[in-house]
């Protein structure tokens, strides 16, 4: 019968049918129908159990056979009752009836011992069958009177589920054996070496709360990594769960002050792990990053580099090129490009982008931003909550993120020209001059540099640099006018500057353009053109697919507890259709936010 039932719902699973044909189906299927009068038998003999008519049936039986003998002409049918009453079988199987019905069958629990004293402790006996799952409890004892305690029960763990275990009972006996004087080592060894059926005896503990007591539930996003195996401070190593950033967390229960119980999502585990609470794991990375050894900090700079900023060499050292060299291609010969529908893409012009290439090597960072341990000084998770876009809601800002070379630019552009009435560019400011047949607010805004400080000392950029004697750089307000003018702006940001779009405001959705393996690499980008901070549209070598596999893990490292959305880029036109459902599904489906961005506060 199980069986039928396990192919039903298969075979329902699998049609491609509505929900109430699949409801209907099932409730008309004969094996449910005989299933539910199963369940009614079951029910009936539960409230009224079946008892013998009389403790004696072979005494009746002899009865009625001296009753037939003492007719003078009994009837054929008493014959044929006379012979089966005296059948050997039917006598056996009266007797054996006479033996049931005169024997009781409810336990009989011994009498109370009278010199039981009155504060005695009740016991209880908890038997669990063992399987590759783990229990789902830890130990500890007691360093004053040497008893071990349950220390936790992991949620969703084979303990949990029995519901007879609960941090605070003493055990007793483990399989028969006498846990007193024992070290918590040797009582996991005994249960180590037990297979099948393990029975504990316990003291119970006072009485525990209810589930319905718990408290509500908690969805972080690790922003460290964290490995049980090498922390010596964690209870119980396998009971530990290993997480990287990025990865979202199911606080299921903060009763441990140190130590917290937690399912990675999404996840086909029921059972939790251990991870150490906000307050211990921070604490870890604090002491992990005073006692590193000292490392020299990036943002210092040698002062023989002043005088070789201008001249930048390649890697073979046989090959020179100036600043006023780079721009072999005008400004004025893209212009064809950049414009869709009547509709002028922004954010594409030559001397935007190598902005970028230029100030990257000339970017003082502080020493908090160039410092490889970070984490240490921030929290180690983050609250996030699920979220659900309005139709009414300001778009989301898209954010990509990815290494030089790896496509970032041309999928954004690629992305505006598939529908440029939907998806638009900040309008970048600069401090550079006007050129004949440029319009501010077009290709630029162009401001003076006064004004251009006045905004950064106002923070309102998002990130900004100097090329050629040039301020450039993308502000809020920028943004904030495609925004507010009902598309979806797409920028792309060099990865430290996240945080600063990071806020209820825009509500990022960050995109990382991976590159694929470096034989992909070398197959896709035979006849594609690097912009480097030393030369403009140069093929690409080996040493810049290297280059790029290992910013692109720098990146990953790094800011990987920021991305959203990972995307490889093996195909520009396939990446681009990853990165458009990517985006549909951002502005359109839930999505895991921080928490704070629903706040009123900006």
């Amino acid at each position: 019968m199980l069986s039928s039932v396990v192919e039903e719902v298969r075979l329902a699973i699998h049609s491609d049918i509505s929900g109430s044909e699949v409801l209907y189906s099932l409730l008309s299927a004969p094996w449910l129908l005989s299933l539910l009068k199963v369940y009614e038998c079951l029910q009936k003999f539960r409230r009224f159990p079946p008892s013998p008519y009389l403790p004696y049936v072979s005494g009746l039986s002899h009865e009625i056979l001296s009753n037939i003998r003492a007719v003078p002409a009994p009837s054929p049918e008493a014959r044929q009752l006379y012979s089966l009453l005296k059948s050997p079988h039917l006598q056996a199987l009266l007797s054996a009836h006479d033996m049931v019905a005169q024997t009781d069958y409810e336990p009989v629990l011994p009498p109370l011992p009278e010199d039981l004293p009155e504060n005695e402790e009740a016991m209880r006996i908890v038997c669990l069958v063992k399987n590759k799952q783990p229990l789902g409890a830890t130990i500890k004892r007691d360093e004053e009177t040497g008893e071990i305690f349950i220390a936790r029960v992991i949620r969703g763990g084979l303990a949990d589920r029995s519901g007879l275990l609960h941090p605070g009972d003493l055990l007793v006996e483990v399989n028969g054996n006498p846990v007193e004087g024992l070290d918590p080592e040797q009582v996991i060894q005994i249960l180590v070496q037990s297979q099948g059926t393990i029975l504990f005896k316990v003291i119970p503990n006072t009485p525990q709360s209810t589930k319905s007591q718990q408290p509500a539930l908690l969805y972080v996003r690790a922003m460290a990594d964290y490995c049980p195996l090498q922390d010596p401070a964690i209870p119980c190593p396998d009971a530990g769960m290993v997480f990287s950033r990025g990865d979202l967390l199911e606080i299921v229960d903060q009763t441990d002050i140190h130590w917290w119980q937690a399912r990675k999502l999404p996840s086909a585990s029921a059972c939790a792990g251990l991870i150490p609470s906000t307050s211990l794991l921070k604490s870890k990375q604090r002491e992990t990053w005073w006692s590193q050894p000292f490392q020299a900090h990036t943002c210092i700079k040698p002062l023989s580099m002043a005088g070789d900023e201008d001249n930048v060499k390649t890697n073979n050292g046989n090959f020179t090129m100036a600043d006023d060299l780079r721009e072999v291609y005008s400004e004025e010969a893209e212009e064809r490009t950049h414009m869709m529908d009547g509709i002028y893409i922004s954010g594409f012009r030559r001397s935007f982008r190598l902005w970028r290439r230029m100030t990257h090597r000339k970017r003082r960072q502080s020493c908090y931003s160039c410092s490889p341990n970070t984490s240490a000084l921030s929290s180690p998770y983050e609250e996030v909550i699920a979220y659900q876009r309005r139709p009414d809601d300001p778009h989301r800002l898209i954010v990509l993120v990815g290494p030089s070379g790896v496509g970032v630019n041309e999928l954004r552009k690629r992305l505006i020209k598939l529908n440029p009435h939907t998806f638009q560019g900040a309008v970048p400011h600069t401090t550079r001059p006007a050129r004949d047949g440029e319009e501010t607010g077009k290709e630029y805004n162009f401001v003076t540099k006064e004004l251009f400080d006045y905004m950064v000392c106002n923070h309102r950029f998002l990130e900004y640099g100097e090329y050629k004697g040039h301020l450039y750089g993308t502000s809020i307000d920028a943004v904030k006018d495609v925004i507010d003018s009902g598309r979806m702006c797409v920028i792309d940001m060099e990865p430290h500057s996240i945080l600063s779009v990071r806020n209820n405001m825009f509500k990022p959705y960050v995109v990382f353009i991976k590159p694929p393996s470096p034989e992909r690499l070398r197959q896709t980008r035979r006849d594609a053109r690097l912009i480097t901070s030393y030369a403009v549209n140069r093929p690409f070598n080996d040493v810049d697919f290297e280059e790029m596999e290992d910013a692109a893990r720098f990146m990953e490292g790094k800011y990987g507890q920021y991305f959203d959305h990972v995307i490889v880029n093996e195909e520009l036109q396939d990446a681009c259709m990853q990165l458009f459902n990517a985006i549909q599904l951002a502005q359109e489906g839930p999505q895991w936010i921080p928490a704070a961005w629903l706040s009123t506060e900006d």
